[in-house]
C-alpha cells in the first residue's frame, strides 16, 4: 500500500501545482481568474489526496507486502488474490440508468431525473448482490 500512497499523493501535489499555475496563466492572460479549471485541478488533486491518504491508513495497519520491499520476490504475491466476475451486463446497465438521469437534466424533466436516479440505486444493487447467496442459518429453538 505504501506504492499506492506515494503515486497517489505524488499526482495530487502535481495536480495542486498544475492548479496554481493554471490560475495565474489565465489570470494573466485573460485579464480575470478562469474558475473552471482551476476549481477542476483543485477538486481533482482532492480526490487524489483522499485516495492517497486512504491507502496511507491503511498502509500503517498492515505488514509489508511484496511489491511493497526492496528484496520482493514475485513468487511471494502467489496465491489466491479473490473472486473476480466472468463477467456481468450490469456495468451496462448502470451506466445506460446514468444516461438516462443525465439527459433528465439537459432536458429539465425532473421525472425523468428521478427515474434514472431509482434504475442507477436499483441496477447498483443488483451489480452488488449478483453473487450474494446469502447464509442460511436453521431456525434456533
Amino acid at each position: 500500500m505504501r506504492t499506492e500512497y506515494k503515486i497517489f499523493a505524488g499526482v495530487a501535489v502535481f495536480l495542486f501545482g498544475a492548479a496554481v499555475v493554471y490560475g495565474i496563466y489565465t489570470h494573466e492572460a485573460l485579464g480575470q481568474l478562469e474558475w473552471i479549471g482551476t476549481i477542476a485541478l483543485i477538486l481533482s488533486g482532492l480526490l487524489c489526496s483522499m485516495c492517497g491518504g486512504f491507502f496511507w491508513f491503511v498502509a500503517r495497519r498492515i505488514d509489508l507486502r511484496p511489491e511493497d520491499r526492496e528484496d520482493g520476490e514475485i513468487a511471494e504475491g502467489a496465491g489466491e488474490i479473490g473472486f473476480f466476475s466472468p463477467g456481468s451486463y450490469w456495468p451496462f446497465g448502470i451506466a445506460l440508468s446514468a444516461t438516462i438521469a443525465g439527459l433528465g437534466l439537459v432536458f429539465w424533466m425532473w421525472w425523468l431525473v428521478v427515474f434514472g436516479m431509482i434504475l442507477v440505486i436499483v441496477s447498483s444493487s443488483a451489480m452488488i448482490f449478483e453473487y450474494y447467496t446469502g447464509t442460511r442459518h436453521p431456525a434456533e429453538h
